[in-house]
């Protein structure tokens, strides 16, 4: 292993206040790899067009068009980045079978498998346990291999939880640690662990309450660590289990369709500079050490603080310590739980947000890897490209859509569906049997139609999200869920917002080829209050 290395620079994030001094490896300038630039080539050859030829329709430009095109660009490259990362992840299929499984011996290095959970359901968490215990058991790497539950509960539900553990405490088949104090929440949770008790395993398995992952995929990630001492983690790609709602089963249904050949893309651009999610995620113990002490942000929250997304920041903090941070795309035997309802996942997403856009201190931090960079940009334009578009929208509306410029909005939005074509082409490529073709296509029209509902959604939220955190509302973590019901149902807002998008289009004496275009946002937006219960609802009852 490298040897300590003082090249990195001390002063990490000028606005950043750092909590402890970080060790540091010897640093290995991580390479760009090749496939990024036919990435780079394909974002600009969907984007580049799109742009000029907005500007060409607006001039002369005014104040108001530039600032319509400055808008549009942005979002143009993030959805034409999405687009690249899934046409690159399909020609990696086609290039690249997935390699099977190591016949090899098994792996010869202790790993610790930490399940971190703060006040879920401790039930749920303990028959994950009980399930990769006996799978262990029977793939013969138990002996290596020790489960932790690591609790950030609070007293009040502390009794419950070790209640729920109980029989696998008393079986030998668990270990338990509960925190007294919940000091830099998840990152400090596992931080604790590792400078307490990890010396004597090389590697961990991090875990979220809802994660679950076989012991065949572990099997492969530990290989993989062992055959590549400078891999310092590896993330695996992640399913979703099924759901009962209709909204579960879309997030299910999207994943399974389109999710391989993007996690492949994004693996084959990013290579040694990957990302981190998290969870679902096998981490070098002597590489997370020079990781895990993350700056604290100056100032209060949402702009200061803890980081929330904290994993983006590890990742980067890894490959600028000299460490590979690899995507292992495979999605087979590694799964967590979806949003059971639409409610829910605008909660979590809240949080998701204020944590994703803390990452604008952090961009310019020295010594960072320029696709650590990428990977912080994208996470924040992730978020920010939903105001984005309510704002180009409403632009248009109010200083008059010119009627080129249609086509070429939707024609930046048609660059969304590229990820589904791609899916759709892939599979029917890879299978010649009717009825599976006929399943597939099915299913396929049936996420079309249900995405198209849920998005306009997800944009209102997530616009009403960044302009909470502009304002300098904090979401907290993981707070006390209110029991009172809402001052208005479910849906209400987004009906509002497409009522004043309709008003707006009147006033403006829109075309109905305008109108028509509109339609696809206003219409889920005005039936949100019906599409709430609808989408929560299980088919099945």
């Amino acid at each position: 292993m490298s040897a300590p290395d003082a090249s990195l620079p001390e002063g990490d994030l000028s606005p950043v206040r750092t909590v402890r001094p970080v060790l540091r490896t010897a640093r290995r300038r991580i390479p760009v790899p090749a496939r990024f630039w036919v990435f780079a080539a394909i974002t600009l050859a969907f984007s580049v067009p799109l742009v000029i030829g907005l500007a060409a329709v607006l001039a002369p430009l005014e104040a108001i068009d530039v600032l319509l095109v400055s808008l549009f660009a942005l979002n143009t490259l993030w959805v034409s980045a999405a687009a690249a990362t899934a046409i690159l992840g399909t020609m990696v299929i086609e290039q690249e079978k997935i390699a099977p499984r190591p016949t090899s011996a098994g792996p010869r290095e202790r790993t610790a498998v930490l399940f971190l959970i703060c006040g879920e359901d401790p039930a749920a968490v303990a028959r994950s346990i009980e399930a990769l215990t006996a799978d262990l058991a029977r793939d013969e790497t138990s002996g290596d291999t020790d489960l932790w539950l690591l609790s950030d509960t609070g007293p009040a539900a502390a009794k419950r939880e070790e209640q729920a553990i109980e029989p696998l405490l008393a079986a030998g088949l668990l270990r338990y640690r509960r925190r007294v104090q919940n000091l830099r929440r998840k990152p400090g949770n596992l931080a604790d662990w590792v400078q307490e008790h990890s010396h004597a395993y090389q590697s961990m398995l991090v875990m979220d309450a809802d994660s679950g992952m076989t012991a065949a995929r572990l099997k492969d990630l530990r290989l993989a660590m062992e055959a590549d001492p400078r891999l310092g983690l590896v993330q695996s790609g992640i399913s979703l289990r099924p759901g009962g709602s209709r909204f579960t089963r879309l997030q299910r249904l999207s994943t399974r369709l389109a999710g391989p050949a993007f996690i492949r893309g994004l693996g084959a651009w990013a290579g040694q500079a990957g990302n981190y999610w998290g969870h679902n995620a096998l981490i070098r113990v002597a590489a997370f050490r020079t990781a895990m002490d993350l700056p604290a942000l100056n100032g209060p929250a949402p702009y200061g603080g803890d980081f929330l997304s904290h994993d983006f920041i590890e990742a980067a903090w890894l490959v600028r310590a000299g460490w590979k941070v690899e995507i292992s795309p495979d999605m087979r035997g590694s799964f967590e739980d979806g949003s059971d309802r639409l409610e829910t996942f605008h909660r979590r997403d809240r949080r998701w947000c204020q944590g994703n856009l803390q990452h604008i201190r952090a961009l310019l931090t020295r010594g960072l890897h320029p696709l650590s960079r990428l990977h912080l940009a994208f996470g924040i334009q992730s978020y920010l490209s939903s105001p984005i578009w309510l704002i180009v929208i409403l632009l248009f509306l109010l200083a008059g859509m010119a009627p080129g410029a249609v086509p070429i909005l939707s024609g930046a939005l048609a660059l969304l569906l590229v990820p589904k074509i791609t899916a759709m082409i892939g599979f029917l490529r890879r299978t010649r049997r009717r009825s599976r073709r006929r399943v597939f296509l099915r299913a396929s029209m049936a996420e079309l139609l249900l995405s198209t509902l849920v998005s306009p959604l997800v944009m209102v939220r997530q616009s009403l999200a960044v302009c909470a955190v502009i304002l300098g509302r904090d979401c907290g973590w993981k707070g006390p869920r209110r029991v009172a019901r809402p001052a208005f149902p479910d849906g209400s807002v987004e009906c509002a917002a497409g009522l004043a998008l309709v008003a707006l289009a009147a006033l403006g004496g829109e075309t109905a080829y305008q109108a028509l275009w509109l339609t696809l946002i206003c219409g889920p937006l005005i039936g949100a209050p019906w599409l709430y219960p609808w989408l929560d609802r299980d088919p099945a009852r």
